[in-house]
């Protein structure tokens, strides 16, 4: 379709967010003619989602930002079962208190990107478990499950490539594509929702809705997938050397946020501008025209963007101004990353390999020991070639802490805790 007539989709297709449509036209002119209700899903696997998730995210703001109703579903039901879509192996099971908690510290984030409320466009956060924890099995699989070919379930790919892999899939697993379409149902049912959203991976499970939908009853139902993302160089979205980009404070910093949007790829940054900041397309233009040393300031400016809208202005310009003292002046600042040390331990010294560790710049010891090996690690910046070395209250500096770095971008201030 050439142009879409409604501002939700004609927004999300400008901005890169459109992957596969089920029906463009017939979404277009629901979309142009009604307030729309959609829902993305999203599972408790940690207490946290990471940037993987800020697609999806940035999907319900455009949404309810259009003048439509967004529906964040927390999986508190299909948490208990992990869904399979091409995982080489089954997911831990979690306990019911685990995925609560986890739904809980998850939730903190949603209110940064979406307004909730009780009005006819507020956001709402839903909970499947409210409808899929007490289902009566039988009943479930005469009323619903008759309505699936497993035939067609084996010929999915997600499910198809555990198959082919010769990788076990349980009939727990296996049910997860029948839960969710059961939850687009419900939620057309409950609450008038036309439309699921979601990652290019879950185009069979929400293809599978529809399918349900039809069979059930409801209004038409649509679908729309976003791509899914990796870098110019291929890196997967929400990755870092250290581990995953988390979205709530207490497992990321605002300043380690920062600093991973801060180096992103030349070639990402206009891509990234369109989908995960609210800049007007005419001023992403001007900033994607940009060359040379410029793109420099072009991708501070989306590292500020992106942290703005998940910590606030204020601790994203706090965390740029700290990485321009780090990096520019070469001073430290008091708003750097920092690791507490108790004063017994640092006075008794510390392997410079557990320190690496503690302080979150290395997973494992034989990690830390490859950086050490490769010149990457300083102590006060000065490099630190003997991985036997023990690090202790002598080398706080006047300022009262261990600068430990590894590389030019990564800065943690060691502080000896009383």
């Amino acid at each position: 379709m050439s142009e879409f007539k409604s501002d939700f989709l004609r927004t999300l297709k400008e901005r890169g967010f459109i992957h596969q449509v089920s029906d463009e036209s017939g979404l277009d002119d629901l979309f142009a003619k009604e307030t729309v209700t959609a829902y993305i899903g999203f599972d408790p696997t940690a207490p946290s989602l990471h940037a993987g998730s800020l697609i999806q995210i940035m999907m319900l703001h455009w949404m309810q930002k259009t003048g439509h109703r967004a529906i964040s579903l927390m999986g508190g039901g299909t948490g208990m079962v992990g869904d399979p879509s091409f995982k080489e192996e089954a997911r831990q099971l979690m306990t019911v208190d685990t995925i609560e908690g986890n739904i809980a510290s998850i939730k903190r984030v949603f209110s940064n990107y979406l307004n909730y409320g009780d009005g006819p466009k507020d956001a709402l956060m839903i909970n499947n478990a409210e409808w899929l924890r007490s289902l009566n099995y039988l009943e479930f699989l005469r009323d619903v499950g008759k309505h699936f070919s497993v035939n067609r379930m084996l010929s999915f790919d997600s499910v198809k490539t555990r198959l082919d892999r010769e990788q076990s899939l349980s009939f727990l697993e296996f049910n997860y594509m029948i839960l969710q379409a059961y939850d687009f149902v419900e939620l057309a049912k409950r609450y008038d929702c036309r439309l699921q959203m979601g990652g290019s991976d879950q185009w069979g499970n929400i293809v599978n809705g529809i399918d349900l939908g039809h069979r059930m009853g409801t209004p038409q139902l649509y679908a729309l997938t976003s791509p899914l993302l990796t870098t110019s160089s291929g890196a997967k979205m929400g990755k870092s050397a250290t581990g995953a980009v988390w979205l709530n404070a207490d497992m990321l910093s605002a300043y380690d946020f920062w600093q991973y949007w801060r180096n992103t790829e030349d070639a990402d940054v206009s891509r990234f501008l369109k989908l995960y900041t609210t800049l007007p397309m005419d001023e992403i233009a001007r900033l994607a025209a940009l060359g040379g040393s410029e793109i420099n300031e072009v991708k501070k400016i989306l590292a500020t963007e992106v942290t703005a809208i998940l910590h606030g202005r204020e601790a994203a310009e706090q965390a740029a101004e700290t990485a321009r003292k780090t990096f520019e002046e070469g001073s430290l600042s008091e708003n750097l990353p920092s690791v507490d040390i108790p004063a017994t331990e640092l006075d008794g010294g510390i392997g410079l390999l557990s320190l690496i560790v503690r302080a979150g710049l290395a997973s494992s010891n034989g990690e830390a020991r490859r950086h050490v090996q490769g010149g990457a690690v300083r102590i006060n910046d000065e490099a630190v070639s003997d991985e036997r070395k023990m690090i202790g209250s002598g080398e706080i500096t006047a300022d009262g802490v261990i600068k430990l770095s590894l590389g030019k971008k990564k800065h943690i201030l060691i502080r000896r805790a009383a």
